[in-house]
């Protein structure tokens, strides 16, 4: 039987699923929406997993990243749980060892990412304004009525962009419904509006920051062809975007997790017997103390597994005691 490595990225907009095979190749990939349950789509996620490798292959490794890291970890048995950041930087490298740069842009943050000499020199993140997501590039084109898969295409239409406020969410929507307003051709406003939020990126998140080539595009927004063409014209550098760029998070997971295996010799992966379980997330306030930490426990048939939150570590070093005791 065959290995594979089985990296996860659970954001708040998409969990994704990658299996690598030995020569980090993408068998197989999943991009699933989280929809907020992000334990059922876990374990609907590993379902088509375990369905598509039957007796095909084993899985030698498993990593996690992304928001929902820590409780996908637990749930699977990862090998290795690391933050966004060295996920995407990881799979970039393992698509272009010369990247110096990678711009990332998902479903409700963005950050960018300064590579040199193969290592994160740089990194900046952006989870506080929605302009540029990909939840607020998703709510535009469904007011405009065009399939988002489209909405790129119109602005690569346009012969004179008109200018968007793009620094905020709320100002971009009403200046581009200003725009219609007043006639403006479709496909200038959303032109403008592509050309808006490439300079709200930007000037975030690329202060002070040297954007050298190669730069490589990730996350879901890479498939806008609008944002690519905008950061093209503004960075006049020519932008790559990868073949599995909306799920490099989980590409990274997954060569970190088979690295980490080889290390140690061995896999702690769960196996999918984990999908028949009754997995719930509660939580409680602790009044041990004056921090009052909110303290989340992870029940697996109605028994602790794992907790975590507090500072101390008074419930996460003894998952089995008795909330009564705090």
């Amino acid at each position: 039987m065959n290995s594979c490595y089985l990296g996860i990225d659970v954001g708040s907009v998409s969990t994704n699923f990658v299996l690598l095979d030995d020569n980090g190749i993408v068998l197989k990939k999943l991009y699933l929406r989280t929809q907020g349950e992000p334990i059922r789509i876990l374990k609907e996620g590993l379902t088509e997993i375990r369905d598509f490798i039957g007796d095909r292959y084993s899985i030698a490794a498993s990593g996690t990243t992304g928001s929902g890291r820590q409780l996908a970890s637990l749930i699977v048995g990862a090998d290795i749980v690391k933050n966004e950041i060295t996920a995407h930087a990881v799979a970039a490298l393992a698509v272009r060892p010369d990247t110096r740069t990678i711009l990332e842009i998902g479903g409700q943050d963005s950050k960018i990412i300064i590579i040199r000499d193969g290592m994160v020199y740089d990194f900046a993140m952006n989870t506080v304004c929605a302009a540029g997501t990909g939840s607020f590039l998703d709510r535009q084109a469904a007011r405009l009525n065009i399939p988002i898969e489209k909405f790129g295409g119109y602005a690569l239409k346009s012969s004179n962009p008109v200018r968007i406020a793009g620094r905020c969410a709320v100002f971009a929507e009403s200046d581009m419904i200003h725009k219609q307003q007043t006639g403006q051709c479709l496909e200038d406003i959303i032109n403008g509006l592509c050309e808006a939020l490439v300079r709200n990126y930007l000037n975030n998140l690329a202060k002070g920051k040297a954007i050298e080539s190669p730069i490589l595009f990730q996350g879901g927004v890479a498939a806008n062809v609008g944002i690519v063409s905008a950061f093209e014209r503004e960075l006049k550098e020519k932008i790559i975007v990868p073949e599995n760029y909306d799920v490099m998070g989980a590409v990274g997971a997954a060569i970190l997790a088979r690295e980490e295996t080889e290390k140690k010799g061995y896999t702690i992966f769960h196996g999918f017997d984990i999908i028949k379980s009754k997995y719930e997330a509660v939580s409680f306030q602790c009044s041990h103390c004056s921090n009052c930490c909110e303290v989340v426990e992870l029940l697996a048939d109605s028994q602790v597994v794992a907790r975590w939150g507090d500072r101390c570590g008074r419930w996460s070093n003894a998952k089995e005691q008795k909330r009564a005791a705090g």
